[in-house]
């Protein structure tokens, strides 16, 4: 009979335990990222000028590039200050902090071409020792009913000259209508994980609105593509920004503040870089961010996290760049030990 009360003492201790651990799991606070702001000198608010959705930055040699949508209020310009009748154009820095505007990276298409109406919301890739400039295209006549797909543009070195793929566009929307990308696919965000190019893009489904974009990846070989939709589609179901970035050993992911409660505001992890859940809150996040992720085209086993990038504000309804600060450091630690 004393064995058995003691098994049973036992028995209740583990299951007390069990549940204790359950409990804490389920009340796990998550920490508060605060996002801090500086102005980006040389990419600040011009009026009548936009300039909108910057690339991630890259860092070539001592300086640092990025690419953005640009965008004059004229005639003929759709729904100015969107980015749909923009090109992509770019800027170099030595600091981060002060950039020097370079010119014209990307015009559009010619006339009947699936980017004719515009070029924007870049992205950029460093492969095989050539640069790649991922981006959205607009056909003309452009309306809100047009569906949205992404193309690409090689170069051998940053400043240009670029080449727009033949095979583009190379992401498209999902002919099956219930998919979350059957509409318009977006945001180019590109990386190199495990020898293969990983597109993020978010995407959004026929008769849904801006506000129920979702988040997904494309995997490739090479960066020509083909670029295969990964099965886990969609990654994290909320975000109308997309910016993913090597983080300690898996993948992060940015999300606004477009989403249901619990998942907008927030920074989600992947340790497969695929399966997400949320690792910390976000206050204040930044507006259509690109980040200077300084393993993104390394295939590091410890990715050094990002700590900086250029997002975007407005002034009196002209869009333009700033700097974004932040420390992550310490992100998604436990969760690699488990």
């Amino acid at each position: 009979m004393h064995h058995a009360s003691a098994l049973l003492a036992m028995i209740g201790l583990i299951v007390l335990g069990a549940i204790t651990s359950e409990l804490r799991a389920a009340e796990r606070v998550l920490p508060t990222i605060v996002f801090q702001y500086s102005e980006a000198k040389g990419l600040g608010t011009e009026r009548g000028v936009c300039r909108r959705d910057p690339s991630d930055v890259i860092k070539v040699g001592d300086t640092y590039y990025v690419w953005y949508s640009k965008v004059r209020n004229q005639p003929g310009v759709y729904r100015y200050p969107s980015g749909y009748s923009a090109t992509v154009w770019y800027a170099t820095s030595k600091d981060g902090h002060t950039w020097a505007e370079r010119g014209e990276s990307l015009g559009k298409g010619g006339k009947g071409a699936w980017d004719e109406e515009g070029v924007y919301t870049p992205g950029i890739l460093v492969a095989g020792g050539k640069y790649y400039l991922g981006y959205d295209g607009a056909d003309r006549p452009w309306t809100d009913g047009s569906p949205a797909m992404e193309g690409m543009a090689v170069a051998d070195t940053p400043d240009g000259p670029w080449k727009k793929l033949a095979g583009n566009p190379l992401n498209v929307p999902t002919k099956d209508p219930a998919r979350f990308d059957s509409f318009r696919v977006c945001d180019v965000c590109l990386l190199i994980r495990g020898g293969k190019i990983w597109w993020f893009y978010k995407g959004r489904g026929i008769e849904k609105t801006p506000a129920q974009t979702q988040q997904g990846v494309a995997i490739a070989e090479k960066p020509e593509g083909p670029y295969l939709k990964h099965e886990a589609n969609p990654l994290v179901r909320g975000g109308h920004e997309v910016l993913a970035w090597p983080h300690h050993r898996g993948i992060a992911l940015l999300v606004g503040v477009v989403g249901p409660p619990g998942i907008r505001n927030t920074i989600h992890y992947a340790a497969d870089g695929l399966h997400f859940r949320a690792v910390a809150n976000v206050e204040n996040p930044p507006q259509a961010p690109g980040g200077y992720r300084p393993d993104a085209f390394t295939d590091a086993n410890d990715a050094e996290p990002m700590s900086w990038g250029i997002s975007m504000a407005t002034y009196r309804g002209d869009p333009y760049l700033v700097r974004f600060d932040c420390d992550l450091g310490g992100l998604a630690r436990e969760d690699e030990k488990q």
